[in-house]
């Protein structure tokens, strides 16, 4: 008969690096800051969240937004950096041109890495961000330490589409001229004759390439979050940004390897991939 313990254990307490993340809500579960918190959990961070707009979606598509007031917004950046140690921002879904000038003057006064994820159209087709906030973004990029576009994405900023390396740096340019320290050019919106997936990491002083086989999945939906905020979390570790963007792929890679079947839609990449076998990103690329 085993006896029951009894009398009050001690805790032991734990100080994982700490992240946050700015952008929107995803009811189902699948992108938006929802689909951050799991990746940075799984990726041994504590998540930190500001809410920018509400999004009423599922597998299928996006119903509605509702889009909170900037001195929400603000208050929300406020309380955490006030208590935290924000160990790296990732920056999602911002809706408006106000709330991209709201989050650029919040993080006036941070100086850790910032991620930014210029999302503007959802997995489904619908488009999330409205036409008059890609103006405001310059004065963000001015403060990011990457940015991660697609192709669509780049084009509608820059008006090149990346599909060669010259496009690549062309694009890439243009970002260091709004202030970037470097750009991660996402490569599934661009065909390729051998199946492949290349993404670009761009600085001032080189291109690092990152090839991929192409998964034959339509269930890529918050696939871009998920990038991002892999990225900023190991960022949030201490990583240089060389490995943090590796990592992040690698990640991204194995979740989109073995999505999740949920919903009646194409579904969404799956964040707790490897979960039961112990499996992370770093045993790959170490």
């Amino acid at each position: 008969m085993t006896e029951t313990p009894r009398g009050t254990a001690s805790p032991t307490p734990q100080r994982p690096p700490y992240a946050l993340t700015i952008a929107s809500s995803d009811s189902g579960g699948g992108a938006g800051i929802q689909a951050d918190l799991k990746t940075m959990t799984r990726l041994g961070v504590y998540g930190g969240s500001v809410l920018v707009s509400a999004t009423a979606q599922n597998s299928q598509g996006v119903d509605e937004t509702h889009v909170l007031p900037t001195a929400a917004v603000r208050a929300q950046f406020d309380a955490v950096h006030r208590d935290f140690d924000v160990g790296a921002v990732k920056l999602g879904m911002l809706a408006t041109a106000d709330g991209v000038k709201t989050v650029a003057d919040c993080l006036q006064d941070y100086d850790g890495p910032i991620v930014v994820d210029p999302v503007m159209v959802a997995t489904s087709g619908d488009r999330l961000l409205e036409t008059d906030a890609i103006d405001a973004y310059t004065d963000l990029f001015a403060q990011a330490t990457l940015v991660t576009p697609n192709a669509d994405e780049a084009a509608e900023l820059t008006g090149v589409v990346p599909d060669s390396p010259e496009t690549v740096r062309a694009v890439a340019e243009r970002f260091f001229d709004w202030g970037v320290d470097a750009v991660l050019l996402k490569g599934g919106h661009v065909e390729t004759t051998d199946g492949t997936v290349v993404d670009s990491l761009v600085t001032p002083d080189e291109t690092t390439t990152y090839t991929n086989s192409r998964i034959d999945t339509e269930a890529t939906h918050g696939s871009g979050c998920t990038l991002s905020s892999a990225i900023a979390a190991r960022l949030a570790h201490g990583d240089d940004l060389s490995s943090a963007v590796q990592h992040g792929i690698a990640f991204t890679h194995a979740a989109l390897s073995s999505p999740a079947d949920v919903g009646t839609g194409p579904g969404s990449v799956n964040h707790l991939v490897g979960i039961e076998d112990g499996w992370t990103p770093r045993d790959e690329t170490e």
